[in-house]
């Protein structure tokens, strides 16, 4: 696994990530680190690696865009001093353009979303030992409406930026397309945008896998 031994995963975003996490910061006791895929997360390499005793913390922030992402990155990224860094944000970019149309000062559109992710992926990552880029995702199986196809281009450029500085890339629109073969968007999030216990397990799985989880320790725990 690419997580080493006593080291800092820090994990940001927005309500997605956030899911009623403590604050400053989202870890220590009474579910802290929130009840999404960051606890998952947690919960994993807890019980599958418990001699790493890796630290993950939680620092996803509810309503985000890339726009407050960058202005509290120097707090909640840098400050924090980050072995490893995830960072999984556009749904609200996105979405803002889709539920409040006639607000365009709240619309992150493509040029700047992917600008601004670029220019905190690029100034990091000299600080960090590895970072991973989530592409925001819209639970939704018909890539011709309008928001799951404005989604996919934020997509694509989360795996741009990645491919520019050499990062690791999760898609996490294509785990969802996985498993929305099986099973109805209502049975996985009501307004296809905030998981169900579910859905969070998948992206706790695609998180993992990225990093190189082996499950057969999970097997090997037991």
């Amino acid at each position: 696994m690419l997580l080493t031994p006593g080291c800092k995963l820090v994990m940001i975003g927005d309500s997605v990530t956030d899911c009623e996490r403590a604050r400053p910061a989202g870890e220590g006791l009474f579910g802290a680190i929130g009840k999404g895929y960051v606890a998952n997360v947690d919960a994993l390499l807890g019980a599958a690696y418990p001699d790493y005793a890796v630290r993950v913390v939680n620092l996803g922030s509810s309503g985000n865009t890339v726009r407050e992402l960058k202005d509290r990155w120097q707090t909640d990224v840098l400050d924090q001093q980050p072995d490893w860094l995830s960072v999984m944000i556009g749904i609200n970019d996105v979405w803002r353009q889709f539920d409040i149309p006639r607000q365009p000062e709240t619309h992150v559109y493509l040029e700047e979303y992917e600008a601004t992710l670029d220019a905190l992926v690029a100034g990091t990552k000299a600080h960090v030992k590895g970072i991973v880029l989530m592409t925001p995702y819209y639970i939704e199986p018909n890539p011709t409406d309008a928001m799951r196809a404005a989604m996919d281009r934020y997509g694509a450029a989360v795996q741009r930026v990645a491919q520019a500085h050499d990062t690791l890339f999760v898609d996490t629109q294509a785990a969802f397309n996985a498993l929305l073969a099986h099973c109805h968007s209502a049975s996985l999030a009501w307004d296809r945008v905030h998981p169900n216990h579910i859905g969070h397990m998948l992206l706790a799985r695609t998180f993992l896998q990225a990093v190189g989880f082996e499950w057969a320790r999970v097997e090997a725990v037991v």
